[in-house]
């Protein structure tokens, strides 16, 4: 474990502050319209090249979702964030549509982001394209450095009694049937969370559950990430991944797994690709191309905002899903129970893969369809989106032209199937005392010391 490579990171970040400083000043200088050089080539030159190395060495803060307004049924209406649900590590938010009160209130959906480096914002092309059908939930994890010591760990069985609180809280809350979606790394703990839940005849399973570009199973079509994971093993991560978050962090000393190494390695995998769009915007700035230039800033101040992740929770997640295949194996145990797919019979199941995917290969997500075996059929789905990569299955406009019609039709099936046989799940159950929602989610919330 690298305890002070962090600090050294730190201290590189203050001893570019001067240099961001004089990049900025050039940048407004070379950009006044007051300016004579600002019409020059060489003016034009000295402010992109300015702007792009303040972007290229500038830390990234957490952004905004910034969705106010979803059209529903055609009508403009206005939408209000605001988070319902609190814990340690992550904080549950609505984006709550302002509705005519005769409006029909089908599909809550519950979106479960990663955990992965990046902010749930990283999704917002996913929200705003389900708000206009369905009553929007999502996880917004919280950084680690940001939580401090005392609060305690996180791990993967923290994760997944996070997801089954939620679907809890969700549920005795009222309303329309709740489906969930898990993007990536999700997808394994939304499943345990489901096979625990189905395991203990919880009345509060969701009516679906989508997965998309998850590590099922990661020995089908394995990729280079999947590779280098099993070939370390989890001793390598911890020896050469886990840091000490710094003062004066409110997470000070506590082990994490940074972002800042996480964005390297994504960086790493497609760096022609990075080269190459910042030099296209090198172009735009130069040409004066402010519309594809404002693009790139847009989709870059997304990309390089990272989070810290709990290095308890980052090598647990190794070490069950990459190394030693747990889930699909039969092996995975959440707080000592046994995860057992076979238990899901409640839950319809929704797949979804990238034909270009190389973070998880084809095959992968779909697993959880081969492993899930008593779901009946009219509740499962599986799409395989063609000419889309990893990012492409939850974000752009093949994910709103195709898949997420698809995951609205698959929506609506499971809820027809709710409305012909409205007593076909609760007959499966033997309901228990129902949960308030101030008190039953936080018991399964709690956080080991």
């Amino acid at each position: 474990m690298n305890h002070y490579a962090y600090h050294f990171y730190e201290m590189t970040q203050l001893a570019m502050a001067p240099a961001r400083a004089l990049s900025d000043l050039t940048r407004a200088t070379f950009k006044n319209p007051l300016n004579p050089m600002s019409y020059t080539a060489i003016g034009r030159n000295l402010a992109a090249s300015a702007e792009l190395f303040e972007r290229m060495t500038r830390r990234y803060g957490k952004p905004a979702f910034g969705i106010d307004r979803t059209f529903v049924n055609g009508e403009e209406v206005e939408v209000e964030q605001e988070i319902v649900w609190v814990r340690p590590f992550c904080q549950l938010i609505h984006f709550r549509r302002h509705l005519p009160h005769n409006a029909p209130r089908r599909h809550r959906l519950l979106i479960v982001a990663p955990m992965s480096g990046h902010y749930a914002t990283l999704l917002r092309g996913t929200v705003e394209t389900l708000l206009p059908t369905h009553d929007v939930y999502i996880t917004d994890w919280i950084d680690a450095r940001m939580v401090p010591l005392s609060i305690g760990r996180f791990d993967l069985d923290d994760y997944v009694d996070y997801v089954i609180g939620m679907c809890e809280f969700l549920d005795v809350a009222g309303g329309a049937p709740l489906h969930i979606l898990a993007v990536c790394q999700p997808s394994v703990p939304v499943l345990a969370a489901m096979a625990r839940m189905e395991s203990e005849k919880s009345p509060h399973v969701p009516a679906s559950m989508t997965l998309m570009g998850g590590p099922i199973d990661t020995r089908r079509s394995p990729t280079e990430v999947n590779k280098l994971a099993e070939k370390r093993g989890s001793q390598w991560f911890r020896r050469n991944c886990i840091h000490i978050a710094p003062f004066p962090y409110p997470g000070a000393g506590r082990e994490v797994y940074p972002g800042f190494l996480q964005l390297s390695g994504f960086m790493a995998m497609n760096f022609d690709r990075h080269v190459s769009a910042h030099l296209e915007m090198f172009n735009h700035l130069i040409k004066g191309d402010g519309d594809s230039a404002e693009k790139h800033r847009e989709f870059y101040d997304e990309y390089l905002a990272v989070m810290d992740l709990t290095a308890e929770f980052y090598l647990q997640t190794i070490d069950t899903v990459f190394v030693h295949h747990q889930l699909p194996r039969g092996e995975m145990q959440h707080r000592g129970q046994p995860v057992d797919l076979c238990a899901i019979r409640r839950v319809g199941l929704m797949t979804v893969e990238g034909e270009k995917d190389d973070i998880s290969g084809v095959g992968q997500t779909e697993a959880a369809q081969d492993l899930c075996v008593n779901i009946p059929d009219e509740l499962r789905m599986h799409h395989l989106q063609k000419d889309v990569g990893h990012y492409g299955v939850f974000n752009g406009s093949r994910f709103r032209k195709e898949i997420a019609p698809r995951i609205c039709a698959f929506h609506a099936s499971v809820e027809a199937r709710l409305d012909d046989a409205p007593d076909a799940r609760s007959a499966q159950v033997s309901r228990g005392p129902t949960p308030t929602p101030a008190t039953a989610p936080e018991e399964r919330a709690t956080l080991r010391a």
